[in-house]
């Protein structure tokens, strides 16, 4: 009875630790830190879309299941250097707080690994990247991908 119940304690915690994680990053898309994504960006110049959250924020936890449940972000995300910066590693770099070091904020840098300040959420007052909703940050990442020029993966 023990050796089972172990298994099934094993199987409930792996898969309980998988969807813990899964939430922390954003869901199933692959993460980097704010470093080792700059070095990217200008190694394989592929623009960057930068993520800025903390664990405790009520606004970041509001977005973050949509963002991870978003099937089309997960598609295009392939063609981005998706950065995650959280409350520990927030830079104190002003260039990437251009309206304030609010949170969440979604900031993304061309394929030289500047910023585009000029691409912003057109539907928030006040505070130009802060996203709430997918749908505009969808649009964020296509303007950024036409303006770019870079590659859009085709979407199931």
């Amino acid at each position: 009875m023990a050796p089972i119940f172990s298994l099934a304690a094993s199987a409930f915690f792996g898969s309980l630790s998988a969807a813990v994680e899964q939430a922390k990053t954003w869901g199933r898309i692959k993460w980097v830190s704010l470093k080792e994504g700059q070095k990217i960006v200008k190694e394989q110049g592929k623009p960057a879309m930068i993520v800025f959250h903390k664990p405790w924020c009520r606004a970041c936890k509001a977005l973050r299941p949509r963002f991870a449940n978003s099937r089309e972000i997960e598609q295009m995300s392939n063609d981005f250097v998706m950065i995650s910066v959280e409350e520990e590693d927030l830079p104190k770099n002003s260039e990437l707080s251009p309206d304030g070091a609010y949170i969440p904020r979604i900031i993304f840098l061309d394929r030289e690994g500047n910023v585009m300040k000029h691409v912003m959420n057109k539907g928030s007052e006040g505070f130009k990247y802060y996203y709430y909703e997918t749908d505009a940050i969808i649009e964020s990442m296509k303007s950024v991908l036409t303006q770019t020029g870079a590659r859009r993966s085709t979407t199931s």
